[in-house]
């Protein structure tokens, strides 16, 4: 029988010295963004009931969670998403809290992606959700946020904003099964025109023949200001044309607050897999990385699955993906763990190498304690370790008060 003592299961890996510094630099950065627009933490479990996410809309395919049985048989999860457990939470332990709630998270989801697609199964995230209001105003203030997580990381970037209901308009006047919907949905996002073409081709008999062909048109609906005017003549829809009218002006409105309209970028052909969306959807992306590293939008209708009716808007920032983009565009040298002094103590001096040791972390350096029997193992750990400096403590006071000897050279 094969043994996997030695390895990490696949889609997930272990963090070391600098990757975990990177990490812990990207959190503390989003959370300084998200506490200062007045957002509280909150942390939902890791394991969770199976029946949160499978609720009378399948948000999530059983086959995409890990599932497990807790003591008494009942059927776990490892959480795929983190908005659920908080419309959970929202809908029982916060029902009776004064709204709007500003609420983030820094967790961990789990999902079970394909081992040839290369995608990590634990999938680091924060977010925030913007929870009792249907304004226009909260939609604009997490798009501003989004774009603060976004400028956070000194490179370029780029928001594309669309919104769900000018998909779910236009599908829902196709006589389809809801497996049609989703090949036609999965087509769209993926900008597979010649496949897309073939399926909605074989419907066009229905006598949906205008719906059909504004369907085709959503993936080349990308860009800028451009975007809205052609949207108009390619989509002869009312609704569809009042929905327009409401990105147009956010799109306007956050360009103004960006300073520039390069950075935002029109998708129509947005279509997120997660079905909770009702509204207006973000995706994020970072120079030089091809996945997103932000996602999210409006959910009205999820909380009231849970049995308390609010509106909600959120998103949620890729936590791995920021920092592969940062390795990948700048030299990451500055989140590689170091130490400006060790501090050696010779036999029976230890209880003072302690002390002194303790006297230079209160004035702020990194210190650690030689753990070698002699100086001159000492001097080549510091030398390989690039510590510059060594604090000798021994019988002799003076070499105790300023014992330091320049290792920069060495």
């Amino acid at each position: 029988m094969k043994r996997y003592d030695l390895l990490t299961p696949e889609g997930t890996k272990d963090f070391l010295f600098e990757e975990s510094m990177l990490y812990r630099s990207i959190k503390n950065k989003l959370d300084s963004i998200f506490r200062k627009c007045g957002y509280s933490e909150v942390v939902t479990p890791a394991l969770e009931f199976f029946d949160v996410f499978n609720l009378n809309s399948n948000y999530f395919p059983q086959e995409d969670m890990y599932k497990l049985t807790d003591s008494k048989g009942r059927l776990m999860v490892l959480r795929p998403d983190s908005t659920m457990p908080i419309a959970r939470m929202t809908a029982t332990r916060l029902k009776d809290a004064t709204l709007p709630l500003r609420l983030y998270y820094n967790q961990k989801v789990y999902r079970s992606e394909p081992a040839l697609k290369g995608k990590s199964d634990e999938i680091s995230q924060m977010g925030i959700e913007l929870i009792g209001s249907s304004m226009r105003m909260a939609d604009l203030e997490v798009c501003v946020s989004a774009v603060n997580s976004l400028e956070a990381w000194g490179m370029e970037y780029t928001l594309e904003i669309g919104h769900i209901g000018i998909f779910k308009e236009l599908v829902g006047k196709l006589d389809v099964d809801d497996d049609t919907k989703e090949e036609i949905r999965k087509l769209i996002e993926k900008k597979n025109f010649p496949a897309l073409n073939d399926i909605l081709d074989t419907l066009d008999s229905s006598g949906n023949s205008s719906t059909i062909q504004s369907i085709k048109k959503l993936p080349s609906l990308f860009g800028g200001e451009e975007v809205f005017e052609k949207a108009l003549k390619a989509i002869p829809d009312e609704k569809v044309r009042f929905i327009l009218d409401d990105i147009h002006s956010i799109y306007n409105d956050i360009s103004s607050i960006c300073g520039e309209k390069g950075k935002i970028i029109v998708d129509l052909g947005l279509v997120n897999k997660t079905d909770y969306y009702t509204g207006i959807i973000l995706k994020g992306y970072l120079q030089g990385h091809g996945d997103k590293v932000l996602a999210g939008g409006r959910y009205d209708k999820l909380i009231s699955e849970f049995g308390y009716d609010v509106p909600a808007v959120g998103f949620a920032v890729y936590v791995n993906a920021v920092a592969n983009a940062i390795t990948k565009n700048e030299n990451t040298d500055s989140y590689k763990p170091s130490v400006d002094t060790i501090v050696y103590s010779s036999p029976g001096n230890e209880i003072k190498g302690l002390q002194e040791a303790e006297r230079l972390r209160r004035e702020g350096e990194t210190v650690e304690n030689a753990l070698f029997e002699t100086l001159e193992e000492v001097r080549e750990y510091a030398k390989e370790k690039k510590i510059s400096k060594i604090v000798v403590i021994d019988d002799d006071d003076d070499n105790y008060d300023d014992g330091m000897e320049d290792n920069a050279d060495e």
